[in-house]
């Protein structure tokens, strides 16, 4: 099957300036044309722009999705220092993951104080309405 730029946009979830910017600066083929000129994304198109979606999600630096892309034109000779980009970005991902789940605690806890905190003042007001 065949998509448009806009079909394609909306199915990558990516804008359509990021498609051809992704395009200029090498990250992704110069797609198939159709009769108008217009650019027509394949199947296989949009499986590499969910992937490379995915490690922009995980804050992969477009150098390194560069990199990678170039490889993956190389063929499969490349695979060893494809598999070493991907290896060191999880250990680059998982990092940020420890990362933020410290501070996923510290908010858990903040929250829980506060939580308690206007438990207290409202059963101080509660007494005071009480006593009145």
């Amino acid at each position: 099957m065949t998509y448009s730029i806009a079909q394609a946009a909306e199915r990558s979830g990516l804008s359509i300036d990021t498609l051809r910017y992704y395009e200029r600066i090498g990250l992704v083929d110069p797609p198939a044309r159709d009769s108008g000129g217009r650019r027509s994304y394949s199947d296989e198109d949009l499986s590499w722009l969910e992937f490379l979606t995915k490690l922009r999600t995980t804050g992969m630096p477009i150098r390194m999705m560069r990199e990678y892309a170039q490889l993956r034109h190389k063929g499969l000779a490349t695979a060893g220092r494809r598999k070493q980009l991907l290896h060191d970005h999880r250990t680059d991902v998982r990092q940020r993951i420890a990362e933020l789940q410290a501070c996923l605690a510290i908010l858990d806890y903040k929250i829980t104080n506060y939580a308690e905190v206007e438990a207290k003042l409202a059963g101080q007001t509660l007494v005071q309405e009480v006593s009145a």
